[in-house]
């Protein structure tokens, strides 16, 4: 199946040579671009991409707004893309705003063009976390500095089954599907069939938000290993 790519960014360089590197790979296709958020929600409801290349800092709309507008859309409209943002530092509010809200991780622009490349088809693919070392850190250092919501994380949580309190923890430590099986020695479609019943408890969109729970709610506190 062909992934098909909707590349955000106002640098018009930036945007061909993204589209340039991705149209090489037989399974991508850039569907469309655009150079800030507000044109790139009207593309995203023409072309319907799979994976948005979302640059934070734009004008017009930036990429935080606009990342929350197509990953919660007004009713009627059914089509939610994953949402891969691009940065040029490591830490970043807005990213993290960005999981938050919903996107499947974040590429610094700097990243080896291979790092692109697999970034795209993992967060496609939906079933692992982008760069969880590094997504994890980010979370962990807002978790640590921001005040706490006005709702308590906590309570969340208690719908989920000893065993799913478990996988999520491991989620957010930053383990894959395969190394959570290997830890709690179970098949790894399993490991799968837990990860979506939490998300689908909790009402998350994918694992980058399941780590942010984790860390807010004081499921795994910030620094833990």
């Amino acid at each position: 199946m062909t992934i098909r790519v909707l590349i955000v960014d106002d640098q018009a360089m930036v945007r061909a040579g993204f589209a340039a590197l991705l149209n090489a790979q037989s399974d991508i296709d850039v569907v469309g671009d655009a150079p800030d958020g507000r044109q790139a929600i009207e593309v995203s409801g023409r072309t319907h991409p799979d994976v948005v290349l979302m640059d934070v800092r734009m004008p017009e709309m930036d990429g935080l707004e606009a990342a929350r507008r197509l990953l919660d859309p007004p009713p009627g409209v059914v089509h939610r893309p994953r949402v891969l943002m691009l940065t040029t530092f490591d830490v970043d509010d807005y990213v993290y705003e960005a999981l938050r809200a919903g996107a499947s991780g974040f590429l610094l622009k700097d990243a080896p063009p291979a790092d692109l490349i697999a970034a795209v088809r993992v967060v496609a693919a939906g079933d692992a976390l982008l760069a969880p070392s590094v997504t994890r850190r980010l979370i962990a250092d807002f978790a640590r500095n921001r005040p706490a919501p006005r709702r308590d994380p906590r309570l969340r949580l208690n719908g989920l089954t000893p065993r799913e309190t478990e996988v999520l923890e491991l989620i957010a430590r930053g383990l894959s599907n395969q190394e959570i099986a290997a830890h709690l020695v179970l098949a790894e479609q399993t490991v799968k069939t837990h990860i979506g019943r939490i998300l689908a408890k909790l009402d998350l969109r994918d694992r980058a938000q399941a780590v942010v729970l984790a860390y807010e709610s004081g499921l795994v506190q910030p620094g833990a290993q």
